[in-house]
């Protein structure tokens, strides 16, 4: 079983329903709590120092995503989820994220090409799993803001939550990591490029093998053991 998720720090809180919803979205994808499994909104609450209505409003958002399942009287479950249905999150996301990427491709600024392409190397140059994660956020981010309206944004950012925040830190395997950055490249040479359908074709490319890697790093870490 993998390791829980990481408390956040006090001094960056600004919003405690989010951070529960975080943390229990972190869980779910580190397989700390599995398909059907009752959530102990008590024991939520006192891992993240909060009173439970946080928790219980973080769960009612959860549900809405489809990670969460609540169950009149008996309280609030894993949702059974299946690899199809993080395949079909991260297909969905990667042709959403996509047509943003070829919007920027052929409107983006050169200034906003060059920062998406100093995050992409600015990769490369750390071997901390946190800081991968926190700049392969700010790439996507930065691509997605690029190019998109403001109600496809909406809906990409809707799409992110319900992914693993700690990808990179979950995520050991050199191979995957090494492909990872080179899609990256890929993505920023058909940006520069101002090709929009290689750049729409190479972000939907890169999350179909995202999804595929998320779903081996969950049956690794346990999350579809059976009981």
């Amino acid at each position: 079983m993998a390791k829980a998720p990481t408390k956040i720090e006090h001094s960056r809180r600004p919003n405690l329903k989010q951070e529960a919803a975080q943390y229990v979205r972190d869980m779910i994808f580190s397989a700390s709590v599995r398909p059907r499994e009752r959530l102990d909104q008590d024991q939520i609450a006192e891992d993240l120092g909060i009173s439970r209505l946080p928790v219980r409003e973080a769960l009612i958002t959860l549900e809405a995503e489809g990670l969460v399942e609540s169950v009149a009287r008996r309280g609030s479950f894993v949702a059974a989820l299946s690899p199809q249905d993080i395949i079909d999150h991260y297909e969905m996301y990667g042709l959403l994220s996509g047509m943003a990427a070829a919007r920027a491709a052929a409107s983006a600024p050169p200034g906003t090409l060059k920062s998406i392409a100093d995050v992409a190397a600015r990769m490369r140059t750390t071997t901390e799993p946190r800081e991968h994660d926190a700049l392969n956020y700010d790439f996507h981010q930065a691509i997605n803001k690029a190019g998109s309206s403001g109600r496809l944004r909406a809906v990409l950012r809707m799409l992110s939550r319900s992914m693993p925040s700690h990808f990179f830190e979950h995520n050991l395997e050199w191979e995957w990591q090494e492909r990872a950055l080179s899609e990256h490249d890929l993505i920023v040479a058909a940006l520069r490029a101002g090709d929009g359908r290689a750049a729409s074709e190479a972000v939907a490319q890169h999350f179909r093998h995202t999804g595929a890697q998320a779903v081996r790093m969950m049956e690794s870490a346990g999350f579809w053991a059976e009981e």
